[in-house]
């Protein structure tokens, strides 16, 4: 999917902007996309974010409410990427972005779209870093890529799941505008999760 010489911006809440800007020739998901907002660039994850994810992998909230991935060394950080985020890319043209101060260039964490192997959509989701909770930058991003995936990537429905008591990300799912469909169990755990939905209108 192009989008070479195109700007595309979007109002979030509170007046921010959000952006979709690339370069003339630079395809989506290559080292030059990014969405833009307010105070942040969201952009595709590589090889050499692999101290973000390991941070992010291994943050005790990220443990306590999505779950340990194991994941302990660059190596094995370089494994899950090429077996996840670089999956999604290939196959289903979107997948997790870094999340990007513009006022510093520090990655404080991840926002984006993943695809479950037991669910039909894409879900979105966002993790962001202890020093940097608790600032709406986890708002500011998952608002970027709800409008990417609806006018970009024209998903008709968005998911999210979330453990019970994880009553932050709730909250900013439910501000989305995603409801509550029922509970679901993942392939390979044992307790069930809270599943949200939303339909997304195309222009």
């Amino acid at each position: 999917m192009a989008f070479a010489g195109r700007v595309q911006r979007w109002w979030l809440p509170h007046g921010t902007v959000c952006a979709v800007r690339v370069d003339p020739g630079c395809l989506a998901l290559t080292d030059c996309w990014q969405i833009e907002t307010g105070r942040l660039f969201l952009r595709r994850v590589t090889l050499g974010d692999t101290g973000l994810m390991l941070a992010v992998w291994n943050d005790p909230a990220f443990i306590e409410h999505v779950g340990d991935r194991g994941v302990r060394t660059e190596a094995e950080a370089r494994e899950a990427l090429e077996a996840g985020a670089f999956r999604l890319y290939d196959e289903y043209g979107y997948g997790p972005y870094k999340m990007v101060r513009k006022d510093d260039a520090v990655a404080i964490g991840i926002c984006g779209l993943f695809k479950r192997e037991n669910l039909d959509d894409p879900d979105i989701g966002f993790a962001v870093l202890p020093d940097y909770c608790g600032n709406g930058y986890a708002a500011e991003a998952a608002h970027a890529v709800l409008a990417h995936a609806r006018d970009d990537l024209r998903v008709r429905k968005l998911t999210a799941i979330v453990s019970p008591g994880n009553t932050a990300s709730i909250g900013l799912i439910e501000k989305l505008g995603l409801t509550f469909s029922g509970m679901v169990t993942m392939p390979g755990e044992d307790e069930a999760i809270r599943l949200y939905a939303m339909t997304l209108k195309q222009d």
